[in-house]
């Protein structure tokens, strides 16, 4: 199993190329960072967590791109990735472009982390209706894979459609970068097993093995069965011993990856909670 680490990168943390930099000194696989273009004052949808007051940075985060951009700059190993992008919220052929950019820049090293979103506010504010979202996502996700995979690419759909384009470059990794399938919600789950490459939904506590126990069914059941990588998002206790023993219940569920989130805080903290983590990982 490999370990990773996400975070929300915003103008009040730590520098994330400075946390990019640590994250592979200290031996993690990759590190995932959210997105949200905004948050609207006035809204009634609430995340899983049911915050109604979300934390500041929320609102602060960083656009992914940029910032993984600057991360990929100062690191030569460290797989990097959204986690999610909400591609809902997202012309495909201008992120196509910045996924394959992105790819090419860091050699090969990008995750592409993509969501249906849950802030009905935030995507309505960029024309999309939430009740369609996933029909949505599934269409730019399938124009921006003829974008990395074919010289002259067109799509004709019921949300997107262009005529044949030259958009280059292509990305290193063929046919294209990992598409990780966030959410724990069943049609996120047959969206990963439909057309993406993995499934990593944000589960807290031992919800999290009900939920692999229901995607590995489904994903058992599908007409075409192919083998996906699973990995799941941490929220840390605080307790060591019982981080460690939460660690070995994922190792014994055989998935693929956890991902650690790392509180959005000053440069210390942050640095410190890596070393507290780096040590736990290596017993």
């Amino acid at each position: 199993m490999k370990y990773g680490l996400s975070f929300f990168p915003t103008d009040f943390t730590i520098r994330f190329d400075e946390l990019a930099r640590a994250a592979e000194a200290h031996g993690f696989d990759s590190l995932l960072i959210a997105e949200h273009t905004h948050i609207p004052a006035s809204r009634l949808t609430v995340p899983a967590s049911g915050m109604r007051d979300l934390p500041p940075q929320y609102s602060h985060t960083l656009d992914p791109f940029v910032a993984l951009a600057a991360a990929a700059a100062v690191t030569k190993t460290l797989k990097l990735g959204t986690g999610v992008c909400l591609v809902i919220e997202r012309d495909p052929i201008i992120t196509a472009k910045e996924v394959a950019s992105l790819d090419l820049l860091s050699n090969g090293r990008f995750i592409f982390g993509v969501g249906a979103g849950w802030n009905q506010e935030e995507m309505e504010n960029h024309g999309t209706e939430f009740k369609s979202r996933r029909r949505l996502m599934r269409e730019r996700i399938e124009a921006m894979k003829a974008i990395w995979t074919q010289d002259e690419p067109a799509y004709r759909g019921k949300f997107v459609n262009f005529d044949p384009i030259w958009c280059y470059p292509k990305p290193v990794q063929k046919p294209w970068p990992p598409i990780i399938m966030g959410g724990q919600a069943p049609a996120a789950m047959r969206a990963a097993i439909a057309y993406a490459d993995g499934w990593m939904p944000t589960v807290r506590g031992d919800a999290f093995f009900s939920k692999l126990g229901e995607f590995r069914e489904l994903l058992n059941q599908s007409s075409d069965p192919k083998t996906l990588s699973i990995g799941a998002y941490y929220e840390p206790s605080g307790n060591l011993d019982q981080d460690r023993r939460a660690l070995a219940k994922f190792a014994d569920a055989e998935i693929d990856y956890v991902s650690s989130w790392v509180p959005p805080e000053s440069r210390d903290k942050v640095l410190a909670n890596v070393e507290a983590w780096s040590r736990l990982i290596e017993h």
